[in-house]
């Protein structure tokens, strides 16, 4: 039922002794309209009779009035409803454009995987008739299968109208889209400057016969560098990343082996091939027992090893994929594992064919790396202790210097240390720190956060909560385990305590020359640096240790150690926080004393690591 209240006119007249009430109440009702007869309430009765009728008047009004209340009510509730229907309908209309658009999307969906697929299936077949025709040799048909395959999804999007076209312009697609993805995904080619190809042939031997390579050079940051681009096993090097796949040998023994052929064929006659870790180890055995031969007798080979436990274990049959013997190499003098006898060891084949084996270790010495059973390489290393030295991992102090570094506030230096304040105050700003210049900043720089360091950093953050001291915890890696400082952040609360998650390259220059203490979980950092560059900006790096004797268990006074290694335990090894905010309050000038001896020293690459390589060529070149 509807009903919609037009009008009601009710019109006041002064009262007399004879009231007159005249009532009009107009209506609409199902869209008709109606009107009630006027009732002209108007007395003939005597006077004497007009206070009978007065109850009567009373009882009118009080109908009247409720009766303008029911209708003024069931109006509102007709407009509500009204409104509610409206609302229901545009959201039944919402509903259904959705489904729609669902739908669609569901057909769309099927459809596409059909069409990649029947795309996919169809340039295999073209490729197979460019072969029957002539147009393509079984290699390159090889290649480009490859190719399909291996990048379907791209492919597909790049040849969506294979059909409309023919084998002549499909081939030309084929060869342009070859060319432009056969390379390392993530290798940054706009850093190489003048970038050519060598037109010439260049194959190398691998699984029992030659295979063609494309050769190209250029320039990096002032250094030559040649490129080489195989063709037939292009996937070994079509990946996302440079190491980490099921097939790593293959792929770095094919490279290996391309690299010497290249050298070979190119007429090189180097003084040192330096070769690096276990991916190009297996260059030791290939050069001695196959390459040396061929015009390099006067060349010598030095190993650079960053990390001992990264080693590689293949089966001996595998050595044959570039040409070497297995049954000549799998002896305990060579390349067998010392644990597993039944494989091979690429890392032990670099170390025992090499002249020169350079370990990095910035804080232990000779004997403790030769010595370690940890990597299993222990009784290797002392057959050919003579050969090996210990190098320290280095910094690049053209990025990483505070009299250059245009990352922060105010330049300085050892001999104008103003800058330092500066940089102090604003990192105090930037993070919603107090600013009081005699408030301790400490910083801690994590890629990972183990369980271990966590319970360390519980212990630090108690231990300084009762002085005025600030934290500035960092986690610069995607790894989930940094979201463990969540773990440390939740029951540290506090005021005086900043948690920083992500890469900021300004902002972690700004952590370094703001911070009067660098928290460092090794000192040993290949990666990080995070030592080297503290004591480059005033920063002391003090390890995360909750024991109050300090980190003392890496400290060596072995002469063979690194002048890191010596300097480190001299000033900050051996000394925990809790002593080092001690000393800071206690006794100002000698921590000043530390630091500004500390920034005088060169760790960079170009000191000490740079010797010690450039000594090595040296005495090896010699040999």
């Amino acid at each position: 039922m509807k009903a919609l209240l037009s009008s009601v006119i009710i019109p006041w007249q002064q009262p007399h002794p004879k009231p007159r009430i005249p009532v009009v109440c107009c209506s609409t009702i199902n869209g008709s309209s109606s009107s009630s007869s006027e009732a002209n309430l108007q007395s003939s009765q005597p006077q004497e009779s007009s206070n009978a009728e007065e109850p009567k008047q009373s009882e009118i009004w009080r109908l009247f009035r409720e009766a303008q209340k029911n209708i003024l009510h069931l109006n509102q509730h007709r407009l509500k409803a009204v409104e509610d229907l409206n609302k229901i309908n545009i959201e039944k209309q919402l509903l259904v454009d959705r489904i729609e658009q669902l739908e669609l999307e569901k057909q769309t969906a099927v459809a596409k995987p059909q069409d990649r697929l029947s795309m996919f299936w169809e340039l295999l077949l073209r490729i197979d008739s460019m072969v029957l025709m002539g147009m393509v040799t079984i290699g390159e048909a090889s290649n480009l299968r490859r190719l399909v395959m291996d990048h379907k999804v791209s492919v597909a999007e790049v040849f969506n109208d294979t059909l409309q076209k023919s084998d002549a312009e499909i081939l030309a697609e084929l060869r342009h889209f070859l060319e432009r993805n056969q390379r390392y995904s993530n290798l940054e080619l706009d850093e190489v400057q003048g970038l050519q190809e060598i037109e010439a042939e260049c194959y190398s031997y691998f699984n029992g016969q030659l295979h063609g390579n494309r050769i190209w050079t250029g320039v990096v940051y002032g250094i030559g560098v040649t490129l080489i681009q195989p063709l037939y096993y292009s996937s070994f090097f079509n990946r996302e990343r440079v190491y980490g796949y099921s097939d790593d040998f293959e792929r770095f023994t094919y490279f290996s082996r391309a690299s010497l052929d290249y050298i070979v064929k190119s007429g090189k006659q180097p003084d040192v091939i330096h070769i690096h870790n276990w991916e190009t180890a297996i260059i030791g055995p290939l050069f001695w027992d196959i390459i040396v031969k061929q015009g390099l007798e006067g060349t010598r080979v030095l190993l650079t090893c960053h990390d001992l436990n990264s080693q590689c274990l293949e089966h001996p049959e595998k050595l044959a994929l570039c040409g070497l013997d297995p049954a000549r190499l799998h002896r305990p003098d060579r390349l067998q594992d010392t644990t597993k006898a039944h494989l091979v060891n690429v890392l032990k084949g670099g170390v025992v064919y090499s002249n020169k084996v350079v370990i990095m270790s910035s804080i232990r010495s000779k004997g403790r790396v030769i010595h370690s059973p940890s990597h299993g390489l222990d009784h290797t290393l002392n057959i050919h202790k003579n050969k090996v030295v210990i190098a320290p991992c280095g910094f690049d102090n053209c990025t990483w210097d505070p009299s250059t570094d245009n990352f922060i506030p105010q330049q300085y230096s050892v001999k104008d240390m103003k800058g330092k304040a500066v940089c102090k105050a604003a990192l105090q700003q930037h993070l919603g720190l107090s600013e009081h210049s005699s408030t301790i900043l400490v910083g801690c720089i994590f890629s990972e956060v183990s369980d271990v360091d966590l319970e360390n950093l519980r212990a630090v953050f108690r231990k300084a909560r009762r002085i005025d001291v600030q934290f500035i915890i960092k986690g610069i890696s995607k790894i989930s385990s940094v979201n463990k400082l969540g773990l440390v952040h939740e029951p540290l609360k506090d005021k005086n305590v900043r948690f920083i998650d992500g890469h900021d390259e300004k902002q972690s220059h700004l952590i370094f020359a703001g911070s009067d203490i660098i928290l460092c979980q090794s000192f040993h950092d290949p990666v990080l640096q995070v030592p080297l560059k503290a004591l480059k900006y005033g920063a002391a790096p003090i390890a995360v240790n909750s024991n109050d004797d300090g980190f003392r268990n890496f400290v060596e006074h072995d002469y063979e150690t690194t002048n890191f290694s010596r300097f480190i335990s001299s000033t900050f090894g051996n000394m925990s926080i809790t002593q080092a905010l001690d000393e800071i309050r206690n006794n100002p000038s000698k921590w000043k004393r530390k630091i500004m001896d500390a920034m005088e020293m060169d760790f960079s690459w170009d000191a000490e690591c740079f010797d010690i390589h450039a000594s090595a060529y040296t005495a090896i070149k010699n040999l």
